[in-house]
């Protein structure tokens, strides 16, 4: 998976793909609706720069800005200022980048 559109558009099967790492599988779930799922696959890869800064977009949306702050902090990333929507587009256009 190469672009922000096919990732978007894999949110309606019942499962991520399997090629996802954790970050990328946590945004899928988060996007597909499942806060905890998603906040799962990040937790069991804390020290992980991206799987950190999903960490802080899972906190930021969950309104928890003193925790976001502490996971931004740790994945060496500015506290986000645009809206959640822009930011969990950000994140994943970046990782696919990288693929």
């Amino acid at each position: 998976m190469t672009t922000i559109e096919a990732f978007r558009s894999s949110v309606s099967a019942a499962a991520p793909p399997a090629d996802l790492g954790p970050a990328l599988e946590a945004l899928w779930w988060l996007k597909h609706g499942d806060w905890d799922r998603a906040h799962k696959c990040v937790q069991g890869h804390e020290g992980e720069a991206d799987c950190d800064w999903v960490h802080a977009h899972l906190h930021r949306q969950e309104g928890d800005m003193s925790n976001a702050q502490y996971w931004y902090r740790r994945a060496a990333k500015p506290v986000s200022g645009v809206s959640l929507q822009d930011e969990w587009s950000e994140i994943v256009t970046t990782m696919l980048t990288r693929k």
